[in-house]
This record gives C-alpha cells, structure tokens and sequence, in this order.
C-alpha cells in the first residue's frame, strides 16, 4: 500500500488553549493516487487505511499542542467506513479534541461531496513516552 500524497490544507483552527480545540482541513484526492492502482479494478475507492492515514495527517498538522510538543499516534481506538472516496474527490476533515489520562484523542468526521465517508477516533501521546 503506498501512501496518499495529497497535501493537507487547513481550513480552520480554534484556539489551542480553548477547552475543546477543533480544526477542520481539506485533502484533494487525486485520481492518480498510487494508492487506488489495484483498489478495485474499474473500480477505484480509497482504501480505508488511506483515509485513517488522511485523518493523521490532518491531526498533526492540527495539534494543539504541536508547536510545544512532538506527539505520536498511539492507537486507533475507532474507525467506521460509511461511504467511498473515489478519485478527485475534496474529502474535509473535521476534527475535535480531548486531553484525557495524559493523551489527547481526535474525534474526526471525513466528508465527501455526498456526505459522510467515515468516523475515526485517534489517540496521541507525548513522542518521548514508551508504550
């Protein structure tokens, strides 16, 4: 599986000191992604790895504390898939966070332009902590 190249605009990003920071970023999905050769044939949908990847990439562009502390992903505690992303398409995603037990967790809603793609649930620690 190769990884998706496209770039991470963001859109929107509250305050980081707020009690519950959000952001909201933009990835265009181009149609020639390496990721969609062979997923499917004459058929091609974003592998859903593909839009966890996305959502990772989005949260630490996002990060509230990204510009005093290297965080790493340390779990994926939820993902649920509700609609392809097929090529071209400008998915958004919108995210919130929570500090919780020394780790931050990023709730994100991936959209596409028919709706809602997937619900994923991140968890990042300090990059300095050992599992």
């Amino acid at each position: 599986m190769r990884a998706v190249r496209a770039a991470v605009n963001v859109l929107a990003d509250t305050d980081p000191t707020s009690q519950t920071p959000g952001s909201r970023t933009s990835l265009h999905i181009t149609a020639d992604e390496p990721c969609f050769e062979g997923h499917y044939p004459g058929f091609p949908i974003l592998p859903g790895v593909c839009v966890i990847e996305s959502v990772h990439r989005s949260a630490l562009a996002t990060h509230p504390e990204r510009a005093t502390v290297e965080h790493r992903l340390a779990a994926i505690e939820t993902a649920r898939f509700l609609q392809p992303v097929y090529p071209d398409d400008v998915i958004t995603v919108d995210m919130s966070w929570q500090r919780r037990d020394g780790a931050w967790r990023c709730r994100a809603v991936v959209g596409n332009p028919r709706g809602e793609s997937a619900r994923v649930r991140l968890r990042y620690e300090p990059a300095e902590s050992t599992p």
